[in-house]
């Protein structure tokens, strides 16, 4: 597959709920399936800066650096090479039009463009024990926004671990409007993760993801962490 996006993810918040596997029925696309971990099936709140984005090689000024938050859940296809696991996206928001353009353009993706911002407690650019991580988006005039602070020291996933699980999903799925699926490739290395403490959602859920996950996204987290993040590649992707 060609490369399609480069960039650097960074301070990427987690917040992770079990749901009820029929919650997600309707957005799995055809070809995958929905992946679970421990026989929980999970949707996650995900906040991260994009850094030095570049389309197909070139950067877009005043477009290389921005916020995102999306909603996520976590799905697997059988290939040639073995299961391939990956995620799909029920709303993916950034603060640029053209990103989101873009995006919904090639990918068919979920993207909306709202106005955004972020505070993220850092040290010569490094989380450490205590940092304050947030990520804000603002819809119908109100600002919403996902919030926890780092402890300890960052260590990589163990193996078999809910981290794991949630981290390393390096494939992307998207129905496509001639109801084929849409696969791309997402490589980075496997990230250090920080433990989260006093993870929380502020959010007019019902108004930005609509209210059927109201009741899920409402209950507290059943996990929250923070990744450092690395940077990353996107393949163009086929339609399978």
């Amino acid at each position: 597959m060609r490369t399609f996006l480069t960039a650097e993810w960074r301070h990427l918040l987690m917040l992770n709920y079990a749901v009820a596997p029929d919650l997600l029925r309707q957005y799995v696309p055809s070809g995958v399936e929905l992946d679970q971990w421990n026989n929980k099936t999970y949707i996650s709140i995900v906040g991260f800066l994009f850094l030095r984005t570049k389309v197909c090689g070139l950067p877009i000024p005043q477009h290389t650096n921005f916020e995102e938050v999306n909603l996520r859940f976590y799905v697997k296809r059988r290939a040639a090479d073995g299961w391939r696991r990956g995620v799909v996206f029920i709303k993916e928001i950034v603060p640029k039009p053209l990103i989101a353009l873009v995006a919904r353009r090639c990918y068919n993706e979920p993207y909306q463009a709202l106005p955004m911002r972020h505070s993220i407690d850092t040290q010569n650019g490094n989380l450490r024990n205590g940092s304050s991580v947030e990520y804000a988006w603002q819809h119908d005039g109100n600002w919403n926004s996902i919030r926890a602070t780092s402890v300890g020291t960052p260590q990589l996933a163990m193996e078999g671990s809910a981290e794991q699980f949630i981290t390393e999903h390096y494939w992307g799925y998207t129905a496509q409007s001639d109801k084929t699926t849409k696969e791309y490739r997402v490589d980075h290395v496997p990230w250090k993760i920080w433990q989260a403490k006093n993870p929380t959602l502020h959010c007019n859920i019902s108004g930005v993801y609509g209210p059927k996950f109201a009741t899920a996204l409402s209950s507290p987290s059943e996990s929250a962490f923070i990744a450092e993040g690395s940077p990353i590649t996107v393949s163009t992707g086929i339609r399978l």
